[in-house]
């Protein structure tokens, strides 16, 4: 038979159970109190007095109580704080991401002014790091360049943002690279940002575009940007529909794999000499004359200042060529019903880029493919403002 605890322990227990400071200090000093002081106390301190048949099971369910409740609330607290940080795990990621690229980016730009000065440090590290021993520094520089970066594009299938590296030139030889993947992957790493960033240039002019459209009156200033923008597009009669329709942006993985296709993975004539990735004809005098071109042709291969250039002309050509017409109406009418714009559901209406028509389109459709490249299609470019880029 279990025995009751005595009126003046069950006092002491409730002092203890709810760390009653004064009832401590009192213990410690080994002064005793009385029943009435250790009542006086415990009600000071708003804890309700026990009745007379307390026993020692019924202290015991008030500490476990006490403690089931402790527990449940640092459990609570616990699953918020892990709960906030998966929330905010990739923001972190990419805030990182973007802190480690910018002080690589500075650290380029202060140290390496050009070209030369590039060299000379990889010369000097080459055997560092295994690369293929007939390919020249030129494209050393630029595999040990996008390593450094931790420009990778497998993390970038996965999500992860795309390096803003804006190379002016293509390596010399990667022509030379024996590894097939290596060498696709250096030129689609070279590409991609160029292409991502037009792109977004083309999606901020969108947005300002519609939000003009939506006031009642326009200030003159945004009068003049939309006089510049319809002649941009090589639009009469200022048809505001068919700005709608041309302003719009080409899907990455389409001008990956023109790009591809027209300049050999990066390895033609073309595009080594005159920057020109999309083979775009010209019969003015800033051009490139095919070797293998008919006597009575004169057309040339456009060339460019830098490849950024080309990828401009590209398209600006896509945007306004009749040719490209009906190109730009799927466009615009997967725009209408809120769909992805895909490079795979757009490529079949290139036909008119080459004169193999839809032969070519069907050539794109296999790199896009047996490439990946629609995993591109999504991909968002780093932070790119000038302290956090990196052109070379």
């Amino acid at each position: 038979m279990k025995k009751d605890i005595p009126y003046r322990e069950q006092l002491l227990e409730l002092s203890k159970l709810y760390k009653v400071p004064e009832v401590k200090s009192y213990i410690k000093s080994k002064k005793n109190l009385t029943t009435s002081q250790l009542e006086l106390i415990l009600l000071k301190n708003k804890i309700p007095l026990p009745a007379q048949s307390y026993s020692r099971k019924h202290v015991a369910e008030i500490k476990f109580k006490e403690q089931v409740i402790t527990n449940l609330i640092l459990t609570i607290a616990l699953l918020g704080f892990i709960t906030s940080l998966i929330t905010i795990r990739p923001y972190i990621k990419i805030v990182t991401d973007e802190i480690k690229f910018t002080h690589v980016a500075k650290e380029y730009k202060s140290n390496f002014t050009g070209e030369k000065q590039l060299s000379k440090k990889y010369d000097k590290e080459k055997t560092k790091k295994k690369y293929d021993e007939d390919i020249s520094l030129d494209t050393k520089v630029t595999l040990n360049l996008f390593e450094d970066l931790k420009y990778d594009l497998k993390s970038i299938r996965t999500g992860a943002l795309v390096k803003p590296v804006y190379l002016s030139k293509l390596p010399k030889d990667l022509k030379k690279i024996k590894s097939t993947k290596t060498k696709k992957n250096t030129f689609i790493k070279i590409v991609l940002p160029l292409i991502i960033d037009e792109n977004n240039k083309i999606l901020e002019n969108r947005k300002k575009l519609f939000k003009i459209l939506s006031k009642p009156n326009n200030t003159r200033g945004e009068k003049v940007w939309l006089k510049r923008r319809f002649e941009d597009y090589s639009i009469k009669n200022e048809d505001v529909t068919e700005l709608k329709i041309r302003m719009d942006i080409v899907p990455v993985s389409i001008a990956i794999a023109q790009a591809a296709k027209e300049s050999g993975w990066g390895t033609s004539r073309f595009a080594l000499e005159g920057n020109a990735m999309f083979g775009q004809w010209t019969w003015g005098k800033q051009g490139i004359a095919p070797l293998d071109r008919e006597k009575n042709k004169g057309h040339k291969i456009l060339k460019f200042p830098i490849l950024r250039s080309s990828v401009q002309a590209y398209k600006n050509n896509l945007n306004t060529h009749n040719g490209y017409r009906e190109f730009r109406e799927k466009r615009a009418e997967l725009r209408k019903v809120n769909k992805k714009i895909s490079g795979l559901e757009l490529v079949k209406y290139l036909h008119n880029y080459a004169a193999t028509g839809s032969e070519y389109t069907k050539i794109l459709e296999k790199i896009i493919d047996q490439n990946e490249l629609t995993d591109f299609d999504g991909a968002i470019l780093m932070n790119s403002n000038q302290a956090s880029t990196l052109t070379l």
